[in-house]
């Protein structure tokens, strides 16, 4: 009576010849196959099936209209997981035309389907299924398509026997309507939506059944409703990454028994720790991290939870005391996730000599001086190591099974070990920056063949990069060496595989041209070789690795009402790597940890370029910063700068500008730092605009310039200007032809810097 092919690869030939005369069939579950194919039409002929099961199975395209047939119906699965996949259509039939027929289902999965449908359109659409118990409808994509923003309908709490609903990650926004009547609930999942408001408006103490509240990842507000915590059937509270302030009440004998997971991370909680928790017995993951809770937590309080296999206690402002256990009395042999980011650690757990199978340790941001036993005991478990932001030193401690690990901000002043590499094959992430590693870079750290994230930036590094650096092409996304001692040249080895995003090689001692190669690196969002002793004319060949021209001026079609940070994000392992640089602008060195994508900056100076600054630069209407100071540039001041209404800095001093300051950057009225001293710049500073308000050192060193702010006053009749020597009109730079191309929304970073004419270029 039933028919299962799951996790089996099944030859169609003989799915699709046999199985549709199956007529009796009642049950049928193909999910979780790999037919790669179109959906089969002729389900219709399987008239007695009750439930059917085709998730995950690899069929491709429209959900043929067949299965609406399917009358007795009581179990329907079309979901898939399309991050992998490409998601069903439900569009001809639609939603309403597929299940209309279907009146008898009670549980329903269209997880990631695409349904063509307004909002309003598919709640009618459900209405007839009023025996429906089970119903998610999360991770609908393409949500301008499916138009299923907006508000949760009422609609869904209409259902007398619902049991089921999950609604993630579809966008919803607005207040969470009233559960109250839905009394059979038993899991409520509605995570990753913008709801916001509080969650007062449901009677929890009525809906008795809940085992599962998920509502993390909204905007919700408000203090955390105590009934909450007493309803008896509770296993499961996520309320993490919401706005929740307000503190814990005393819920000593009230709380359910069964809960095994409470997540209140990321929120705005205050006060001291609720100690009703350590009454849950059952509890295997408590999530109390980013809070503003204080007070002093002794680590033996945890004896009881002899379950918990994760444990998140970071970013609170309260202290553990996790000095003074007795180590034979406190034993979690489960526990596998512990977080201790910032709880004012001043050494390390002594319980954590007990342990041998921790997967993730996090003590950053604390005050660990030494590593000590405990650490020892479990390298050879620990797969995530992140011990940033603390005073640790002595020898860099190697774990062979670590798949990421964070020394950075630290004292370590060691040298790498020779063999790290094949310590660290199956490291994604190691980063020792912000320490005193001394030495050179092993060859043996190409070994790590999974390596995305490089970051020895900071420390006291010498001799000659890796060449195999270079050729790391399938995985390495970043590679961050600067501020070192490191010699020799850039290796120009690079595939057209490259997949670096971010490679940053600022202050070194680096010598020889910009490699050719880096042309294939595509991905480049930050290219930093600034501060070296390069040689090379400028490289327009890597003219290819950035975005267009058209990028440096606003997209009224782009919403910029949040602001987004450069960062590496496509990393395969889905680790995040926030970049930073070292600019200088108005006058002022600034390390810019976190690069908006709407930081326009254009920096060339210091080099010998010649000729006219290019006309085109004045339609970058986007540009924040301008700094062509110290060339050789000739000619006027291109009178299109007047189409740069956001600058607010503009150096063009040092060089060998002539003619007049042109009318049209009076339209600059964000202009706070100009400099044009030290050029050849002739005739009056014009009157009744910001310029006269900036100080005389701006326009010194001009000797036929005159007017406020400058003591020299005008004649009656304009300088005359001096025609340019031979030697001044140098060559002519092509820029049209070099095409450098800049990016807005993810602007390409690239600095350079040569030993004959030091070289910084921008973005």
């Amino acid at each position: 009576s039933s028919y299962n092919t799951t996790m089996q690869v099944i030859p169609q030939q003989f799915i699709f010849c046999s199985l549709f005369h199956l007529q009796h069939l009642r049950q049928l579950n193909l999910a979780l196959n790999l037919f790669m194919t179109a959906f089969p039409t002729r389900f219709d002929k399987l008239e007695n099936l009750r439930y059917l099961n085709l998730s995950e199975a690899g069929f491709t395209g429209q959900i043929p209209i067949e299965i609406s047939r399917l009358t007795r119906l009581v179990t329907l699965d079309l979901s898939i997981d399309t991050l992998f996949r490409t998601p069903l259509k439900l569009e001809k039939p639609n939603l309403k035309t597929l299940v209309q027929n279907l009146t008898k289902l009670r549980i329903l999965y269209l997880y990631g389907v695409n349904i063509s449908a307004m909002g309003n359109e598919w709640c009618q659409a459900l209405s007839p299924l009023t025996e429906l118990q089970v119903l998610s409808m999360s991770d609908l994509i393409r949500l301008d398509r499916n138009n299923l923003s907006g508000l949760i309908p009422q609609f869904f709490t209409k259902f007398p026997n619902l049991t089921c609903l999950s609604l993630s990650s579809v966008n919803f926004s607005g207040p969470i309507p009233s559960f109250s009547s839905s009394i059979n609930l038993r899991d409520l999942i509605l995570a990753l939506n913008q709801l916001n408001g509080t969650i007062h408006s449901t009677d929890w103490s009525g809906l008795s059944k809940l085992e599962i509240i998920g509502l993390g990842n909204n905007k919700l507000s408000g203090t955390i409703p105590p009934t909450l915590f007493g309803i008896p059937s509770l296993r499961t509270l996520s309320l993490s990454h919401n706005q929740f302030n307000g503190s814990i009440g005393d819920f000593h004998g009230k709380a359910s028994s069964l809960i095994n997971t409470l997540d209140l991370g990321n929120n705005m909680l205050q006060g001291q720790f609720p100690m009703f928790v350590f009454e849950l017995h059952g509890l295997t993951s408590l999530n109390l991290s980013s809070n503003n809770f204080s007070g002093l937590i002794p680590v033996s309080a945890f004896q009881n939870l002899r379950n918990l296999s994760a444990l998140g206690l970071s970013y609170n402002r309260w202290s553990i005391d996790a000095t003074t256990i007795n180590i034979s009395s406190l034993s979690l042999p489960t526990l596998a996730e512990l977080d201790l980011a910032s709880c004012n650690l001043t050494e390390f757990p002594g319980f954590l000599k007990n342990r041998i199978n921790l997967a993730r340790l996090n003590l950053s941001q604390n005050f660990l001086v030494g590593f000590e036993r405990p650490l020892k005991n479990i390298t050879s478990s620990v797969e995530i190591l992140d011990l940033h932001g603390n005073q640790l030193q002595g020898e860099i401690p190697i774990l062979s099974n670590a798949a990421y690990l964070d020394y950075s901000n630290n004292n370590f002043n060691s040298v790498l070990p020779a063999q790290i590499g094949d310590s660290l094959q199956y490291a994604f992430f190691f980063s020792l920056s912000n320490n005193n590693i001394q030495g050179s870079i092993p060859e043996s750290i190409c070994n790590s063949k999974y390596l995305e994230v490089l970051d020895l930036s900071n420390n006291s590094l010498s001799g000659p990069i890796p060449q195999c650096l270079f050729q790391m092409n399938r995985s390495l996304g970043v590679l961050n060496l600067r501020r070192n001692n490191l010699s020799g040249i850039i290796s120009d080895t690079s595939s057209k595989s490259c997949q670096l995003q971010t490679l940053n090689l600022n202050q070194n001692r680096l010598e020889g041209k910009v490699p050719n190669s880096l042309v294939n690196c595509k991905m480049v969002k930050l290219l930093d070789i600034g501060n070296n002793h390069i040689n090379d004319s400028f490289p327009s060949h890597l003219k290819n690795i950035a975005t267009t021209w058209d990028a440096m001026q606003p997209n009224p079609d782009k919403n910029q009402s949040e602001l987004q940070h450069l960062q590496c994000e496509d990393l395969r392992s889905g680790v995040k790597y926030q970049d930073a640089i070292t600019i200088t602008i108005k006058g002022l060195v600034l390390e810019l940890v976190k690069i908006p994508t709407v930081f326009t900056y254009i920096d060339i100076s210091c080099n010998n370029f010649e000729g006219p600054i290019p006309e085109v630069i004045g339609k970058f209407n986007a540009l924040y910063s301008l700094n062509v100071s110290h060339n050789a540039f000739t000619g006027p001041i291109p009178s299109s700068f007047g189409n740069l209404l956001e600058l607010e800095s503009l150096d063009l001093s040092s060089n060998s500008l002539r003619g007049e300051i042109p009318l049209q950057l009076a339209n600059l009225n964000f202009l706070s730092c100009p400099n044009v001293s030290n050029n050849k710049l002739v005739g009056p500073i014009p009157t009744i605009t910001q310029l006269q308000t900036f100080s005389e050192a701006s326009f010194e060193n001009n000797a036929e310039l005159c007017g406020p702010p400058l003591k020299t006053k005008c004649g009656l009749s304009p300088a005359k200007e001096d025609s340019p020597s031979d030697s001044e009109t140098g060559s002519i730079i092509h820029w049209n032809h070099l095409s450098i191309e800049i990016g807005f929304l993810f602007p390409l970073y690239a600095v350079f810097a040569g030993y004959v004419f030091p070289f910084l270029f921008c973005l």
